[in-house]
């Protein structure tokens, strides 16, 4: 995996993230979701770096990064501290305007970059999300029994942190396996790679961190956004899952067009895990948008 590309940490934004880096060309950076790490995207990696340099990043909390304790208020994992990171991770590593491909967590980090760092995103494309505002908000009964995860984890320390240090590789593939693709599209190596960082420590409190922040902090700097009229306002296209909970649950296109001024999207036919999944539809659908000039 990763052929040609080099593995690093920075230390950045007082915390040390974990990346790898390769390619040339226009800056481009990954961001993962929940619960893996920047390896979700090495079925995509080689065919990006032909037109970019490529940093793929291990959010905070996540993978190799650091993983900082969860605070009272959450900003430690707030998607402002988050996006602060890879900010920070771009300018470290001369990278000043960029690109961003992301997913699911990642994807959150991705909008609040795109929000507070508006002068440094070129083009932004999220994958299977809508805003965290609208889905918190429009929650019903069929989100919450598909995306359980997201009220497991929000309970206070130190329960769910306690019951996924004691089988992580259960937790993981409880979470990936009760996708609609089940465990299939995963790579043998990808999944030894989620399970090994799932197992470190502080891992756990990492992704609660993270979880928790977006239904507290993350809210409440996502309604100033709203009631102050601050939009995204770069290039955004969103794809998600045509047999996802996000196109079961939400408008994802409406939703990102009360929140962003530039939006095309699509569902595409996959479950959640787009970049694993279905690698060569997303190139075909995500190359051309990166790639049209500025």
């Amino acid at each position: 995996m990763f052929k040609g590309f080099e593995k690093r940490t920075r230390h950045v934004n007082g915390t040390e993230i974990a990346f790898r880096i390769g390619g040339s060309g226009p800056g481009l950076l990954l961001l993962h979701g929940h619960p893996q790490t920047h390896v979700i995207w090495h079925k995509v990696a080689a065919i990006l770096a032909q037109h970019f340099t490529v940093i793929a990043a291990d959010l905070r909390g996540y993978g190799d990064s650091a993983k900082p304790d969860d605070d009272p208020e959450h900003l430690n994992y707030a998607k402002r501290t988050m996006a602060n990171d890879m900010a920070a991770l771009m300018s470290a590593l001369g990278v000043e305007r960029f690109n961003v491909l992301a997913h699911d967590r990642g994807a959150r980090v991705a909008h609040r970059l795109g929000v507070d760092h508006a002068e440094r995103v070129e083009r932004m494309v999220l994958l299977d999300i809508a805003p965290t505002l609208a889905m918190y908000r429009g929650t019903n009964e069929a989100f919450a029994r598909a995306y359980w995860h997201w009220f497991f984890l929000i309970r206070p320390q130190p329960l769910p942190e306690m019951l996924i240090n004691s089988d992580p590789a259960c937790y993981l593939k409880s979470v990936m396996g009760a996708r609609s693709a089940g465990m299939a599209p995963f790579a043998l190596e990808a999944l030894a790679e989620y399970e090994r960082c799932l197992s470190l420590p502080g891992a756990a409190t990492g992704i609660c961190g993270d979880y928790r922040a977006s239904a507290s902090i993350d809210l409440t700097h996502d309604q100033a956004d709203i009631d102050a009229g601050i939009k995204l306002t770069c290039p955004l296209k969103v794809m998600w899952g045509r047999d996802g909970a996000i196109e079961a649950c939400f408008d994802a296109l409406a939703e990102w067009r009360k929140v962003a001024t530039q939006v095309e999207g699509k569902a595409l036919p996959c479950g959640h895990y787009i970049a694993e999944e279905i690698p060569d539809t997303l190139l075909d659908e995500a190359l051309p948008f990166l790639l049209q000039p500025h």
